[in-house]
């Protein structure tokens, strides 16, 4: 098996550890608290990250590198799962999934914004289509306003772009691995105090399936899943193996069917695919002289996760 097609499958085995982020986030916080979910499997992950950086004998990170490394730990670690696991507790994975469907087009925004560059008309187009098309759905889903849960998974998709975009430069100076782990061992110092408050106050009896999610959050959708999609990218190229990310919501639609017991139309099915096929066409020609940039080079998943 070639290199190409090694990436592929490594690429394929991260966008599905990610596909099933929001449903194991809806199993776990059916009884814990959404903010101890949130900042708990941060710390969980912290340890391994702690540890590989250790064992393998990193240089630490500049002064610059660490002010950049608190955007993403702002973003990735802190804002995003804060955000849905909220709104996993009043709505369906399945429609998690459409709405985080923005996310590669969020990432390519704040990454262009960043970069200073400046995208093609047809990138602009795109996005803005992308965006009134899952807008759209919500408003259809929710009898013609959008609801507080919608809210707060648009939040959690700028969280996640622009903690994506600045993972995205820092990985070119130290590595995609090392920036999701230096992000994770960064933020357990200021979570573990709210982490233990939130434990002592509002407890930490939950049922044996709600455990199940977090536990799977800790260890696979912010940790091993990563792994997984950056040897993905390192062996088949970014934008190549990159595009795979397109298939994220159709992977939570099959979890959210398969542990949640979930049923939808073709609704969400259909606007996740034309969000998508809005994503490859305006990236086609979002760089500059429409060149093509990966969807997302940063530390951590999901839409539609990561």
């Amino acid at each position: 098996m070639n290199a190409s097609r090694k990436g592929m499958l490594f690429g394929l085995a991260g966008v599905m550890a990610f596909g099933l982020t929001l449903p194991a986030t809806r199993l776990a916080v059916a009884s814990l608290d959404p903010a101890f979910v949130g900042l708990g499997r941060a710390a969980v992950a912290a340890l391994p990250a702690a540890m590989l950086l250790f064992l393998t004998k990193q240089p630490f990170p500049s002064r610059d590198q660490w002010q950049r490394l608190a955007i993403v730990v702002l973003g990735v670690i802190v804002g995003f799962p804060l955000s849905i696991g909220w709104a996993m507790q009043r709505v369906d994975a399945s429609h998690g999934g459409v709405v985080l469907g923005l996310l590669p087009l969020a990432t390519a925004c704040a990454a262009f914004l960043r970069a200073g560059e400046n995208p093609s008309r047809r990138f602009w187009v795109c996005s803005l289509a992308g965006s009134v098309t899952v807008v759209a759905f919500a408003l259809t889903a929710s009898s013609g306003k959008l609801t507080p849960a919608d809210g707060a998974l648009l939040l959690a998709v700028a969280f996640a772009a622009i903690g994506y975009a600045e993972g995205g430069r820092l990985a070119r100076e130290l590595g995609g691995w090392q920036v999701m782990c230096w992000s994770l061992a960064a933020a357990l110092p200021f979570i573990l105090g709210p982490l233990i408050w939130l434990g002592l106050n509002y407890g930490v009896h939950g049922t044996t399936s709600s455990w199940a999610g977090f536990a799977y959050l800790s260890l696979v959708s912010s940790f091993l899943g990563m792994f997984a999609w950056y040897q993905g990218l390192a062996l088949g190229g970014v934008a190549k193996v990159g595009q795979i990310q397109l298939l994220q919501p159709f992977f939570t639609f099959l979890f959210a069917m398969a542990f949640l017991g979930e049923r939808f139309g073709w609704q969400p099915v259909a606007c996740a695919a034309l969000v998508a096929g809005l994503i490859a066409l305006g990236r086609r020609g979002a760089g500059p002289r429409g060149t093509s940039l990966p969807l997302s080079r940063a530390p951590t998943v999901s839409s539609a996760e990561t």
